[in-house]
């Protein structure tokens, strides 16, 4: 009985002041939508488009390039297959590395930056 008395309070007290004291639903959701929309754009995107860079280099990779590693190595591309790359680091020295693994083309690392 006491149920019925506190329910019929909410809803005699539900006038059209308290209605539109509630947020709507659009304005609590703008403060995701913004922060979504900054990470997108601080995070997402230039990490997408550094990866898009980073294949078109590993697919155009050919014999006698001069590439650097991740790790740090220097060398000339002696053998290609589709996941390793065989680098000629010294007269007669050979190293297999996974085409991943692959930082980028060593004649960047030397250019200036002299505009």
């Amino acid at each position: 009985m006491f149920e019925m008395l506190i329910g019929s309070a909410y809803a005699t007290g539900e006038t059209a002041q308290n209605a539109a004291a509630r947020p709507n639903m659009m304005a609590s959701l703008a403060p995701f939508a913004l922060i979504f929309i900054i990470f997108y754009f601080l995070m997402i995107r230039p990490q997408k488009k550094r990866l898009d860079q980073e294949k078109a280099l590993l697919g155009s990779l050919a014999k006698g390039d001069e590439i650097f590693t991740k790790s740090g190595l220097l060398g000339t591309i002696h053998g290609l297959t589709d996941r390793i790359v065989t680098i000629e680091v010294s007269e007669g020295v050979k190293l297999k590395v996974m085409r991943e693994h692959i930082g980028g083309l060593a004649n960047k690392l030397f250019e200036s930056n002299k505009k």
